[in-house]
């Protein structure tokens, strides 16, 4: 990955992100009723629920996440209850609207919108079936990651620990890890305690493979809160407005469509929930006159984005209260839903 040539670190914050109090709005959100199958959720900006009854509204944790991709109804879930891998993995799944059922495939759920069908495949951009390779899915973590830095990303350790003071207002929710390549960040989240729920989602099979040759190693992790998801970006298999934080790491670059995938990403966000993303900037504030249109030609196969398009695409979805962290090519933002 090209490099800007220049030395110099430029960091941009706004401390007003959030509010003094920012957990202060989970406590005033109306959720939905126990007993999920009857409460009808649809992909829309308004999420129609039943009034509450005088007993307290039962928390997102009893209620299933999983909505088929198809039309977004909420998935009848038929096995033990619980959310983890093996009680996840021992559930079948199926949309009383659509009657298409959703199974695991013994390592993760398939949540595509192609889940089940036999003869037909569906290839993407070369972005994205690069990913699905079994090779580069292996040296992911060990090797390819490492050379982002030269591009100016931190590390991972630095990355999760700023990803989480951009979530202190999602903490005790559900976090999505959306493109979580082999888990490296999903990992962290689940074993941080700070979240009911963490999904690690992906498009490529067999970066979910690598995920749960991760995982298996350490117990802790296995018997957490953390569930596999096969899913596409663009059509993500969850009800509206049920979902507090979305984490894509070193991912948007990739996204055939990144319009569709921050749009989704806002459908299934709560009021006041963050998004936080980092990337691969096409040019930054710091890259010289002289090398923009150089790094503009060798960039054309990916979606790279300058700060002020990543900025004005965040707005376009309905986004707000955009910041962002950059150091040569390597940013870092974090946007809310009103």
């Amino acid at each position: 990955m090209a490099v800007a040539a220049q030395p110099s670190i430029h960091f941009h914050h706004n401390s007003t992100l959030f509010p003094k109090h920012p957990r202060l709005f989970r406590k005033f959100q109306i959720r939905p009723p126990s007993g999920f199958s009857s409460a009808k959720i649809r992909a829309s900006s308004v999420v129609a629920v039943e009034p509450e009854s005088s007993t307290e509204a039962q928390d997102i944790s009893d209620v299933d996440l999983f909505a088929c991709p198809i039309c977004y109804e909420p998935l009848i879930r038929k096995g033990p209850s619980g959310f983890n891998l093996p009680a996840i993995y021992r559930s079948g799944f199926k949309c009383m609207k659509c009657k298409k059922s959703y199974s695991s495939k013994n390592i993760y759920l398939d949540l595509t919108v192609t889940s089940g069908a036999k003869e037909y495949n569906e290839f993407q951009p070369a972005g994205t079936e690069l990913f699905r390779s079994p090779l580069v899915s292996f040296v992911y973590e060990r090797g390819w990651r490492q050379n982002f830095n030269r591009s100016g990303f931190p590390g991972p350790d630095e990355e999760f620990n700023m990803a989480q003071e951009y979530f202190k207002p999602a903490e005790g929710g559900v976090l999505v890890d959306v493109s979580c390549g082999s888990g490296l960040f999903s990992r962290k989240f689940a074993k941080s305690g700070a979240y009911s729920k963490v999904i690690a989602l992906d498009f490529s099979e067999n970066m979910l493979r690598q995920c749960y040759d991760f995982i298996k190693s350490d117990d802790t992790i296995l018997s957490s809160n953390l569930a596999l998801v096969r899913a596409d970006v663009s059509r993500l298999p969850f009800s509206s407005g049920l979902v507090d934080a979305v984490h894509a790491g070193a991912a948007l670059h990739c996204w055939p469509s990144p319009s569709n995938a921050v749009a989704e990403i806002n459908r299934i966000l709560r009021s006041g929930g963050v998004f936080v993303g980092s990337t691969f900037l096409r040019v930054s504030s710091s890259t010289p006159a002289l090398l923009r249109p150089f790094r503009q030609r060798i960039t054309r196969n990916y979606n790279y984005l300058t700060e002020e398009e990543i900025e004005d695409l965040c707005r376009s979805c309905g986004l707000v209260n955009f910041t962002k962290n950059v150091q040569q090519s390597f940013i870092m933002f974090s946007a809310q839903k009103p």
